[in-house]
């Protein structure tokens, strides 16, 4: 159960034997890619300790203050994981999501009685009005029937993949594609299961003849991509085309850990960079087949 600060840091001092258990920057690196929670973590909320000096997995109520002035208490791992499909800076607050999506009034479903008037059987037995509303099934999972009928593995322009919509992702293809002569303009793979409603996945980039697909990944104007369930998201994506027999290199940026082996992690993107992702794809598919492709 998870316990107030100020009692987990004493019960840290007492099983480690040291007045401060976990040195300020100690977890610097893993709070790094949740700039939002940086920003909503205030030590004097919290017997003066740092965020750093936390651990990510630590079963710990903390005091955290979003941007508006709302004050909540969290553990860090529920805070790592608020944010849902919202794309809100509000998502990483608990208040300030309720206000952004107030609750709707139910419209009454059973009819009003005037007094003296006889009362309709489903009011007057509650138990029996219940037992009449059978619970409805949950629909079935509907895969989107635009999925071309074509193998497992197989690259293909999709009518559902979603329009590239960053700039930096933009410069990452053209750069890529001007440093390697593969076929352009194929936005998804197909895949044996469903992801989100689709027997297809759409990375940022595909290079069909090394079979690697490449993405780009940055924490976004909130704080609220790639982190958290999104995180999970990417690695659900990664095996769908792992088991493709695809490989996936991503680009990591703003302080995100890699995902999987081959994933870079970099501050901006430039010409160094771009020969650091070639270097990656020898290390995958080897020299022998990369540098026939090399423009």
């Amino acid at each position: 159960m998870a316990e107030r600060v100020e009692l987990w840091w004493a019960r840290r001092q007492f099983s480690k034997g040291r007045e401060v258990p976990y040195p300020a920057g100690t977890y610097r690196e893993a709070w790094a890619p949740f700039p939002a929670l940086i920003r909503q973590y205030h030590p004097e909320l919290n017997a003066g300790i740092v965020l750093s000096q936390i651990p990510p997995a630590a079963d710990v109520l903390l005091l955290w203050q979003c941007e508006a002035g709302h004050k909540f208490a969290a553990t860090p791992d529920e805070q790592r994981n608020r944010p849902g499909r919202e794309r809100r800076r509000s998502a990483w607050c608990p208040e300030c999501a309720d206000l952004a999506r107030p609750a709707r009034a139910l419209p009454m479903r059973d009819a009003v009685t005037l007094p003296g008037s006889p009362v309709p059987a489903a009011l007057a037995n509650p138990i029996e009005r219940t037992v009449l509303r059978p619970r409805r099934p949950r629909p079935k999972q509907q895969v989107c029937p635009k999925t071309p009928d074509i193998p497992v593995g197989e690259p293909f322009r999709s009518a559902c993949a979603p329009k590239p919509a960053s700039a930096i992702e933009a410069r990452v293809r053209a750069d890529l594609f001007a440093r390697l002569s593969v076929t352009a303009g194929l936005n998804a793979v197909r895949v044996a299961r469903p992801f989100f409603d689709h027997v297809e996945v759409w990375p940022d980039i595909l290079l069909p003849e090394l079979r690697v697909a490449i993405e780009y990944d940055s924490t976004g104007r909130h704080g609220l991509e790639h982190v958290g369930k999104r995180a999970d998201a990417d690695r659900r994506k990664d095996r769908a085309l792992r088991s493709a027999k695809w490989e996936v290199v991503r680009i990591r940026t703003g302080k995100l850990e890699p995902l999987g082996p081959y994933d870079l992690q970099l501050s901006t993107w430039n010409r160094k960079a771009l020969e650091q992702l070639v270097d990656r794809l020898r290390d995958i598919r080897g020299p022998l087949l990369v540098d026939p492709y090399l423009a």
